[in-house]
């Protein structure tokens, strides 16, 4: 699981829309100061009695931060400054835009069981892109050609999969947006429009300011997927601008096809319940369940939440899950792993849990499959079952080609912020690759695979049982984990367990009940067998989405979330558009390469008038260009991303 990049501070976090109203109140000139005096406010933090910070500024300027119950500022009173010009100064509005910004979930103090692990539910807590979308977003009133969009992944793995999950089938009808909503929607595209039109180098405090007064609105019309999805691009401009170690711009690339697909369906009226949002996940009567461990898997958020999810299939195959994620951290999730299960007064740590099952009275589910623990749910603990026994061995016996089509067939009606869910597949060990493990799926013509580590953190032991399977060429395992579906033929493991009947293979203790969670057990060698095995061909097959020519076209939506509009007109006149995507057209990639050329056109469009002032300044155009081309291109890159998982030696699909 990933999460978005974040850095240190020593600042309490500030609601969205309390750093919104201070810079609103800033005067012209004040604006212009305000990038300049964010710089340094953070390291110049001191903690003070009762949770206060205090920001000093010279002699006669000092700000007070004094977070409420939830360690956030959630009211503009709770952040003052002693200067003359307070509270419309910039001293209060540097130290607000400095200080992290807390998530919704901070402000309205939700039930527990309304929390979301990061990622999963209502994206109010971090990720590192969006949820699913459905078609190519069109700015307010306007439609475009019609592509999938793929939305990205978060932190703690849903507990719904293709199986059979609760919560699917048929609901209510759709009701129609209202005019408040629609018109949120359209404010807040403009608001994209403009950052996006800036780029990093050019969206400053302001910038985002603008963009968080406009998700406020959203918040308040109740359309709080557009909400999470204008923080998302709020916290990657931060990185981008900080150059934060954790920055990726192909991440805030993502986030910005989320904001402007998401604005612009509800702002034109044709967006389903789905890109409305839920503030909080839903629980409902489950009746009673049996349900078996799988795997644990710890979660790790950018904003300091830390925990674990254990993973747990019914006998019908539906998925579902226990959580138990809290402010932490590192030492949080791996102290979670073996934390007892609050749910029901069962006698169960999380990692009894994995290897074990529960037969629950009562049981409350949301639409994700994550298992509630109010009041009347009672659970009794159950014998394991391993993985060679039903259901858990329903998930071996398909190809994983066939598995990951199926995920990403499902990606665009996926809930919000949603994971791909859990495949497995037996493999065969080849070697180390960097810190990641290459390995080969048992059977005829498959492809080479490659195991990334679901949390490289040191802390935790994921990238080391790695390094430690990839000792062993030829090792047979089964591997459950979370395909990337943004990366060709990769699998983010999150358990291995031996090949039943293969002499080559993992000797784990009989009390693990033969499967290894890879983020808190520690592979010893007595887990592995003695002697060696005939190392199997360690030759790749054709990365496609790494040698087809979309490079060209991801970098040049790049090139305008780092430097803007005015970044891909410069771009453009280095070279003739038709030149420089002639490769795409040779490919047969014939409508990204027309893309691409629309996109650049619109881009260098700046018609002015006999004054020499812009006649349309508007960056609507250019906004829904670039939303055409990196629309195109995700759907694209899902596709090669299928292919890859299907390329065998043979080298056919």
């Amino acid at each position: 699981m990933s999460s978005e990049p974040s850095t240190e501070s020593n600042l309490p976090p500030v609601a969205p829309e309390v750093l919104a109203e201070a810079v609103e109140h800033l005067t012209a000139r004040l604006r212009k100061k305000l990038d300049a005096a964010i710089q340094g406010c953070a390291a110049r933090a001191r903690p003070g009695e009762d949770g206060e910070v205090a920001v000093r500024f010279g002699e006669d300027a000092l700000v007070t931060l004094r977070p409420g119950p939830s360690g956030a500022v959630t009211a503009a009173g709770q952040a003052t400054c002693t200067c003359l010009l307070a509270p419309r100064c910039l001293h209060r509005a540097a130290v607000l835009g400095a200080a992290p910004l807390a998530d919704p979930a901070d402000s309205a103090a939700p039930h527990p069981e309304a929390v979301p692990a990061p990622g999963v539910g209502s994206g109010a807590a971090p990720e590192l892109g969006s949820g699913a979308a459905a078609e190519a977003g069109s700015a307010p009133g306007t439609a475009s050609a019609s592509a999938s969009e793929p939305g990205s992944g978060s932190e703690a793995g849903s507990g719904s999969g293709s199986g059979g999950s609760p919560g699917e089938g048929a609901g209510p009808a759709p009701e129609a947006l209202t005019v408040a909503q629609r018109r949120a929607a359209a404010a807040l595209w403009r608001a994209a429009a403009e950052a996006l039109a800036a780029g990093v180098t050019a969206a400053g405090a302001v910038v985002q300011a603008e963009l968080l007064r406009a998700a406020h609105t959203a918040r308040l019309a109740g359309l709080p997927r557009a909400e999470a999805a204008t923080l998302r691009v709020v916290r990657g401009l931060r990185a981008a601008r900080e150059r934060s170690g954790g920055h990726r711009l192909s991440d805030l690339t993502g986030a910005f096809r989320e904001l402007l697909h998401t604005t612009g369906q509800l702002a034109s009226g044709t967006a389903g319940p789905a890109l409305t949002g839920t503030v909080r996940r839903a629980y409902q009567p489950g009746g009673s369940l049996r349900v078996y461990g799988l795997c644990r898997e710890p979660v790790l958020s950018a904003t300091g939440y830390g925990g674990v999810v254990t993973h747990l299939l019914a006998a019908d195959g539906a998925r579902y899950c226990v959580s138990d994620v809290r402010p932490g951290g590192p030492a949080r999730a791996r102290g979670a792993g073996s934390a007892s299960v609050a749910l029901g007064g069962a006698a169960l740590d999380h990692a009894g849990l994995a290897r074990g099952g529960l037969r629950i009275s009562g049981a409350t589910v949301s639409a994700d499959g994550r298992l509630g623990s109010g009041r009347g749910v009672q659970a009794t603990p159950l014998r394991g079952v391993p993985w060679t026994e039903e259901p858990a061995a329903a998930l071996f016996d398909r190809p994983a080609a066939e598995a990951v089509a199926a995920r990403l067939a499902d990606r665009d009606a996926a809930p919000e912020g949603a994971e791909p869910a859990l495949l497995g597949c037996e493999v065969m060990v080849v070697g180390a690759a960097g810190e990641d493990l290459l390995v080969r799926e048992v059977r005829a013509d498959a492809p080479l695979l490659r195991l990334r580590a679901a949390h490289p953190h040191p802390e935790l032991p994921h990238t080391a049982n790695l390094r430690r399977i990839a000792a062993h060429p030829g090792l047979l395992l089964r591997v459950l984990g979370r395909p990337d579906l943004d990366r060709a033929a990769t699998l983010r493991p999150l358990a291995v367990g031996p090949v039943p009947g293969a002499e080559y293979t993992l000797r784990l203790p009989e009390e693990w009940l033969g499967r290894a969670d890879l983020g808190y057990d520690v592979l010893q060698g007595s887990h592995f067998p003695p002697g060696t095995a005939a190392a199997p061909s360690a030759a790749e097959g054709p990365d496609v989405l790494a040698d087809s020519p979309l490079w060209r076209v991801r970098r040049l939506l790049e090139t305008g979330v780092a430097g803007g509009r005015r970044a891909v007109a410069e771009a453009a006149r280095t070279a003739a558009p038709r030149t420089a995507y002639a490769p795409l057209r040779r490919a047969g990639f014939t409508a990204a390469a027309e893309l691409a050329t629309a996109l650049a056109a619109e881009a260098d469009r700046r018609p002015r008038d006999v004054f020499g002032r812009l006649t349309d300044p508007s960056p609507d155009g250019y906004a829904r260009a670039w939303l055409a081309a990196s629309t195109h291109l995700a759907a694209a890159e899902r596709s090669l991303v299928a292919a890859s998982w299907a390329w065998g030696e043979g080298g056919a699909l």
